[in-house]
């Protein structure tokens, strides 16, 4: 799919960060865009900043879902079918994510399933609700974002980071199988896992407004000197990072080169690498002082 012009694309999450910069760029090149989000503020303005200089006959439409409720994301895919009269879709971005429940030992069962709930079952509700409008398309790309941490489960040897990183780890391996799948049974159709390094959004902000002081061990260290105050640690990683922008550019240029695996920035690449060349030792103190501190030095403030 080497052009978005005139093309359907729906996203999860598509009120902050990653979303709404692939809102943007799939918008101004004449992809009209159906996006979801649990804040209708924030989706408010994306669809809004989508439509800043967009090509005449480009519609961008928003609709309340949460991703983790599967009635939720049918009724979103028949308000996206509707409103944009048609029965097929080009591209399915399923980016919607939030962190938390970081220990599975300690932490509540209630936050560990609210992220697996989002970062997975978003995944697969949205797969499954909207796979057969893809179908019905001549052409058309499943992108499912996961992260680093869908090889890497980690933060760093001082925090415990399990839902995120199983819900991670899932979405991986289902878009991995998916190539085959589609290759079997969906010629037309292709699909990618997208795992981004550290990306400058409202992840950690967002995850704080979910779990409030439950999210501390989440929410990275940007500055040792920002303590324990989690509204500035928030800031920092949202001010930190890859811009969104750049991000979306890398997906979608992935999207056209019908690649597969597609990692985001360089930290991504790099993190990648070191884990492939010393996957024995990847949970080790002395890689993540050897290896992983000169990638992310961030890491090992968390």
């Amino acid at each position: 799919m080497q052009d978005f012009s005139g093309k359907l694309a729906v996203i999860t999450g598509g009120g902050t960060g990653i979303g709404r910069a692939l809102a943007k760029q799939l918008a101004s090149e004449g992809c009209s865009v159906a996006m979801c989000d649990i804040s209708e503020e924030a989706m408010a303005e994306s669809c809004a900043h989508a439509m800043e200089g967009a090509p005449q006959g480009v519609r961008v439409t928003g609709f309340r879902a949460d991703v983790a409720i599967e009635e939720q994301l049918i009724a979103f895919r028949d308000d996206t079918l509707d409103q944009h009269d048609t029965d097929h879709i080009h591209l399915l971005f399923n980016n919607a994510g939030i962190a938390g429940g970081g220990s599975f030992v300690n932490m509540s069962r209630d936050v560990w399933e609210r992220t697996f709930g989002v970062c997975w079952y978003g995944v697969y509700y949205s797969a499954r609700a909207f796979l057969p409008a893809l179908q019905r398309a001549d052409e058309g790309h499943m992108i499912n974002v996961s992260s680093v941490n869908g090889f890497w489960a980690s933060l760093g040897p001082e925090t415990a980071h399990t839902a995120y990183s199983a819900a991670k780890f899932a979405v991986k391996g289902f878009t991995e199988a998916l190539v085959n799948d589609f290759r079997l049974n969906a010629p037309h159709l292709k699909a990618s896992v997208v795992m981004p390094g550290h990306i400058g959004t409202n992840i950690a902000l967002n995850t704080m407004r979910e779990f409030g002081e439950l999210a501390a061990d989440d929410i990275p260290a940007m500055d040792p000197e920002l303590g324990d105050d989690q509204q500035a640690r928030g800031e920092a990683f949202r001010d930190n990072g890859l811009d969104p922008a750049e991000a979306a550019d890398i997906i979608l240029q992935g999207v056209r080169d019908e690649r597969w695996r597609i990692l985001v920035g360089p930290d991504a690449q790099a993190l990648d690498q070191a884990v492939r060349d010393c996957p024995e030792d990847a949970y080790e103190t002395e890689f993540m002082e050897t290896r992983v501190a000169p990638i992310l030095p961030t890491l090992m403030q968390t």
